[in-house]
């Protein structure tokens, strides 16, 4: 399938536990740290969980 580059664009700070996990399950740390994963669906629900602290394009 295709790979996704995720980016961590916003503070997870002071979000719900639940989307802090998330991004911590995503491999993601400090800011503007990123990650190339496959494409799938699992992948791509967590994304809209955490849709407005990262952004994510094509690779």
């Amino acid at each position: 399938m295709a790979q996704i580059k995720i980016t961590l664009t916003k503070s997870p700070i002071g979000r719900l536990p639940a989307q802090r996990a998330t991004v911590k399950a995503l491999g993601l740390g400090k800011l503007s740290s990123s990650v190339i994963k496959e494409e799938s669906a699992a992948i791509n629900g967590m994304i809209n969980k955490i849709a407005h602290l990262v952004t994510v394009e094509k690779v």
